[in-house]
């Protein structure tokens, strides 16, 4: 497995060890995690703390050169969100740990030029499909439903 699909993985096993929606996500740039991050909508009480905004916002400012050489890896599908931050910021490839148990704004991702790429890990798969079960209420909340 790719070791920075593993960093993601890591972050959305933490965020599910602390009572939040399991979703992790990195952003690297030149083979070099600048931000991580998880879903932390519970554990901060916050309408955007998804994943995928989490790591961004953990990178800190950046040039727009450096999003536009940047890979996000992001255990979930990619909401219309998160989806609008990686169109705003210019990041040309996201590589997505599963989109079974949540199929994102992919579409639109690759319709403006971005590199989607899919791995259906099955860890990815489990740790949502858990969450899903024992929580629709939250799940159901953080995807607009």
């Amino acid at each position: 497995m790719d070791k920075f699909m593993e960093a993601a993985i890591e972050e959305s096993e933490t965020g599910f060890h602390e009572g939040g929606i399991p979703i992790g996500a990195v952003l690297v740039h030149h083979d070099r995690i600048i931000g991580r991050g998880r879903n932390r909508r519970v554990q901060r009480g916050s309408v955007v703390f998804h994943g995928e905004m989490d790591a961004l916002e953990n990178a800190g400012r950046q040039p727009a050169s450096v999003y536009r050489e940047c890979t996000l890896y992001t255990t979930q599908s990619p909401c219309p969100m998160c989806a609008g931050a990686i169109l705003l910021y210019g990041i040309p490839r996201v590589v997505v740990g599963e989109n079974q148990t949540f199929m994102g704004a992919e579409d639109l991702l690759r319709s403006k030029g971005v590199a989607v790429e899919v791995f259906q890990d099955p860890r990815c798969v489990d740790l949502m499909s858990r969450f899903v079960t024992a929580s629709p209420g939250v799940w159901n909340e953080d995807i607009g439903l």
